[in-house]
This record gives C-alpha cells, structure tokens and sequence, in this order.
C-alpha cells in the first residue's frame, strides 16, 4: 500500500513538474513576443518626438527629485551637482541625510554654501524627526533642499523628502546613480499624453555602468564590465527593463519600478500613505499598494515603462556583495507578496490580480524552491532506478535553450533599439556569458534565492553592506592606464 502510495506520489509529480516546464516555455515565449511589439510601438511612436517642447510647456508638471543618502561623502557633492543640472523648466532637488555617519552633509553645506531655514511642511508621512532644513541663498543653488534627519532606512528617508516636496510628481532615485541630461523630459510626458486614464508611475529602465567612461554626468562610451559577474548583470539588466518590464507595460500587468529610478504622482502616493518603511522592498510594494487603491476605486490607470537607457548604476562585482543584493531582493519579493497576498487570484484586481500576482508568486518568490525540488526529485528517481537520462537529458536541453533564446533576444533588442555596445570585443564577451551562465551562475543565483527565502522565515533582515567603487570618467581611465604603463 505505501509502495503504491509513494509511487503514485512520484508520478504524479512527474506529471505536474513536466506541465510547468512546459508552462515556462510558453509564459517566457509570450513575454518575448509581447516585449518585441511593445518595443517597435515605442520606437515608432518616438521616432520624431521632440522633448525639447516639454521643458518649455507650461502643462508640464513639477518634478520633486528626492534622493536619500547614507555616508555619501566621497560622492556627494559631484552627485548633487549632477542632479542640479538636469534640463527642465521646474524641479527641485531633494537630498536626505539620513543620519550619515561621516561628512555628508558638511560637504553639502560647504559646497552649496547652505544654511539652516525654518521650513514649512506639513508632514502627513511618518518617518525619523527632521534635526534640520538647510537651503542656500545662493540663487544658483536654488533648487536644492538638503533635509537632515535621524537614521530610519531608505524608505523612511523618502517619506521625509514627499513631505517636505511640493511638485506634482516625485522622482525618487539612488543618490550615486547617474541620470541623462534629458531624463526627467522623457519620463515625464507619459504623465502627459494619457487622457483616458491616470498614468500613476513611470519606470525607467537602468543601465550599468561598471567600466564606462563618465563625463558629466552622462555615459559617453559604454563597455561590457571586466568581470564576469558585472557581464552577467549586463545580460540580466537586458532580460528585466527590455523583455520582462516592456511586455509587462503592453499589457499593463507591471509590479515593480526600481527603486533607483520611478517617477510616481504624488497625490496618489500620499493617498495610500507613502513608502512602508517595514520592508527592505519598499519600491514594489508601494507600486503594489498605488494599484491596489487604483483597482478598488475603480479608477481606470497605467503604469508605464521607459525602456530608453536615463540612468545608471555601478552593480556589484564580488560575489559576497552581489548575494546580500539578491538575498535582499528575495525577502522584498516575499515581503510583498505576503502582505498583499489579498490579490492573488482575485478577478476584483484585474489583470493585476489575475496574472500579476500569480507569475511574480511562481516565478519570482517559487522559482527557487521549485528548481531544488526538482534537482531532489530527479535525484530519487535515480536510487529508486526509475530514471531515463534520455527524458532528463531532453529536458535539460529544452531549458538551456530556453534560457540561451531568452537572453539572446535580450541583447538583440538593446542592439537594435540602442546599440550602445558597439565594440565586438564586448559584444563577443556578452554572448560568452550567455552561454555560460544557465552553468557557472544561474546555480548561484538560485542559492541565494533559497537563503533568501530562510532569512525570511527566521527574520533576519536588514539591507546588508552595499560596496562600491565609484563610476570612473575617460579622464580617471587614462590616468590609470599611464600608471600601469610605467610600472
């Protein structure tokens, strides 16, 4: 009887496991297909827009930038700078010291000759006491807010910034990313364009930066990162903003902007009481949370998607970094998932509900566990002598190539729409990693994923140390390259 019992178990699963293989198939194959239609709309739509007219229209909404920091000292003031001169007719700059450790803000005061203001707000969102306001009353610094307040986490230092923020729309970025010129024109004008329903958030897609040379805060010659990590992240980058997001906008089904760069209105953020300090994925969880209200008041509305290349980000490259990052991005997944666990197959959300939820709960937070349980089902297979290396072998085969089409499409867009590897040394690098990585990474991957899901369970928390390098300019390189050469 238990023989039976176990045997009937194990086909069973058999049969579940090779449903959702082929399920993978179809769900990925229809994202490329969407992505690829989404990506030629864009473009065409784009083709001849001139977003010079926005920055002089007078519809044209404010812009908020708000941009927490953390012992930024060594960058600080260059990122400011940076900031302060993005091309827009009106913004501000908000940058928050949250409770820095070392010289960040007395860099900003002395670079920005800033003084203390008794500053007026109103603050409706909850976060650590404000221990001051400092503004300059040098007019070419006019823009820029410099807010100081106790330590409290990212999500409690943008709940400071929407409170002191005036603007129509919140740009809520990383204070070391790097943002174009044009940036906020771009992302902007979807906000503008829609009529028959509310554009809630716009997402932009980001790229890396790692090994490019940096010239006024802009990207001015791209290269593949050195290592092979920083290559695979590269890849990985292409599959989520011009695959996953892109086909995820086309049918408006999108749950995450990244918290490095998302445009959000701000009535609306307000609305549904600001960024959750409680989880280390406050930016899905706030666009869940915005989505949610949308639905329940039956207001018609989008979340729109930038695939242009606005800003930038240096990624990490040491494995232990790069883990803590995907650990966090787990136990965010989870976190969001759980508490708004109130959609998932619900007809009330929409598409939201319906298909949303269910991909980023079996894709996302399951796709963990379900690779190690399958790798111990197909391990029993093998004692119990029930094992056909014909069928494991094909199998195998279907999901390397799954994996190869998925990334080689990915880098195909980028080079069709954007072209900005155009180096064969680096595009040769590229294909060599998606070659490699479904071996020599993607195992990694889905061990971090698995720690993620126990600290989770434990409750460990906390963002982990972040190390960066710093973005180098062609000016740094070749003073690099001197050096070498003359040792």
């Amino acid at each position: 009887m238990y023989n039976f019992l176990f045997y009937f178990l194990i086909e069973l699963f058999g049969v579940a496991f090779m449903i959702l293989s082929f399920s993978v198939v179809l769900v990925y194959l229809t994202i490329m297909v969407l992505s690829a239609l989404e990506m030629r709309d864009f473009r065409k739509k784009n083709k001849y827009a001139d977003y010079q007219d926005i920055i002089t229209s007078p519809i044209a909404p404010g812009v908020s930038i708000i941009a927490p920091a953390f012992n930024e000292a060594s960058n600080i003031v260059q990122n400011a700078k940076s900031l302060l001169s993005l091309h827009y007719g009106r913004f501000e700059v908000i940058i928050v010291n949250d409770g820095s450790k070392d010289d960040t803000l007395q860099r900003l005061i002395e670079a920005f000759e800033l003084k203390k203001t008794d500053y007026a707000f109103h603050p409706e969102l909850e976060s650590q006491p404000i221990r001051g306001i400092y503004k300059s009353p040098n007019k070419s610094f006019r823009r820029l807010i410099v807010v100081d307040k106790e330590n409290g986490g990212k999500a409690d230092a943008l709940n400071a910034g929407i409170n002191i923020s005036q603007m129509e729309i919140l740009a809520c970025i990383d204070v070391d990313c790097i943002l174009s010129s044009d940036s906020i024109t771009r992302m902007v004008r979807p906000f503008m364009e829609e009529t028959n329903r509310k554009v809630i958030a716009v997402g932009g897609a980001i790229g890396i930066a790692n090994n490019c040379d940096v010239k006024d805060g802009t990207v001015t010659k791209y290269r593949a990162p050195e290592t092979t990590l920083g290559r695979f992240q590269v890849i990985e980058y292409c599959r989520a903003f011009l695959m996953g997001r892109m086909a995820w906008s086309r049918i408006n089904g999108l749950m995450l902007i990244s918290g490095a760069f998302g445009f959000f209105k701000r009535d609306l953020v307000m609305a549904v009481g600001g960024y959750f300090p409680k989880t280390v994925g406050e930016d899905m969880e706030l666009v869940v949370r915005m989505r949610r209200y949308m639905e329940e008041k039956k207001i018609p509305y989008k979340v729109s998607f930038i695939p242009d290349p606005l800003c930038w980000t240096e990624v990490p490259e040491d494995q232990d970094v790069l883990s803590r990052q995907r650990n966090r991005w787990m136990r965010g997944t989870i976190e969001t998932l759980q508490l708004h666990r109130k959609i998932g197959f619900n007809p009330r959300y929409g598409i939201l509900g319906m298909i949303s939820y269910p991909f980023w709960a079996l894709f996302e937070k399951f796709a963990p566990i379900i690779e190690i349980v399958g790798l111990i089902y197909t391990l029993i297979l093998m004692v119990i002598g029930d094992f056909s290396a014909v069928y494991f072998l094909g199998l195998l085969l279907m999901v390397y190539l799954l994996s190869l089409m998925v990334s080689s499409f990915s880098l195909l867009y980028e080079q069709i729409a954007f072209n900005n590897y155009k180096d064969r040394k680096d595009l040769n690098r590229l294909i060599w990693i998606i070659l490699l990585e479904p071996i020599l990474i993607h195992p990694k991957v889905v061990l971090w994923g698995i720690r993620g899901h126990i600290d989770f369970i434990i409750g460990k928390g906390g963002w982990g140390k972040m190390i960066r390098t710093g973005f180098k300019t062609a000016e740094d390189r070749k003073n690099i390259e001197t050096q070498s050469n003359s040792i």
